[in-house]
C-alpha cells in the first residue's frame, strides 16, 4: 500500500463511522465512539496502524486539569506538521478547555470528520468554522510512517 492509498483508505474508513453515536471511551462502529477512539478506529480499520490501547481517561479531564493527555498519546504514532500542510487523513487536535483535547480527521480541507460531543454523533465538519472547533489553538499531525 502506498501513502496515497493509505490516506484514501483512512478517509473511506472514517466515512463508514458517520452517524455512530458519541460515547466516552467507546470504539464500536454504529454503537458508540469518542473523538480519540474514532481516530484510532479509522486508522486501524484502514490498516495503516496496528491496534493501540489508550488506557483510562476521564471524560472531563480537559476542563479541570492542565495535564496534556491527548497530544502525548498522538505523538506515539504521529509527528507534528504545520496546519497549512495538512492532507487527507491527517489529524487536527484542538484546544478545548485547558488543554488540547479534541481530534478531527481531515477529509478534504476544510472538510473534516469527528466524534462531536455537542451533536452526540460522528459527523462532518468544517475544520475552520464549526461549533466546538473555533479556536486559534489547534495542532496538526500526520502518521510517522505511512504504509
Amino acid at each position: 500500500m502506498t501513502e496515497a492509498q493509505g490516506r484514501a483508505a483512512v478517509v473511506a474508513e472514517a466515512k463508514t463511522w458517520l452517524g455512530t453515536p458519541w460515547h466516552h471511551r467507546g470504539r464500536l462502529k454504529g454503537v458508540g465512539v469518542d473523538c480519540a477512539q474514532f481516530v484510532i478506529g479509522a486508522y486501524v480499520g484502514a490498516g495503516v496502524i496496528a491496534d493501540i490501547e489508550t488506557g483510562e481517561y476521564p471524560r472531563d479531564w480537559h476542563v479541570h486539569k492542565d495535564i496534556e493527555r491527548f497530544v502525548p498519546f498522538v505523538l506515539r504514532i504521529a509527528r507534528e506538521i504545520d496546519v497549512a500542510a495538512v492532507q487527507p487523513a491527517d489529524l487536527l487536535v484542538y484546544k478545548i478547555g485547558h488543554v488540547y483535547s479534541h481530534g478531527a480527521l481531515v477529509l478534504d480541507w476544510p472538510l473534516g470528520i469527528h466524534a462531536a460531543v455537542q451533536e452526540q454523533i460522528v459527523t462532518l465538519c468544517d475544520l475552520d468554522r464549526d461549533a466546538g472547533l473555533i479556536t486559534p489553538a489547534r495542532r496538526a499531525f500526520t502518521l510517522k510512517e505511512w504504509p
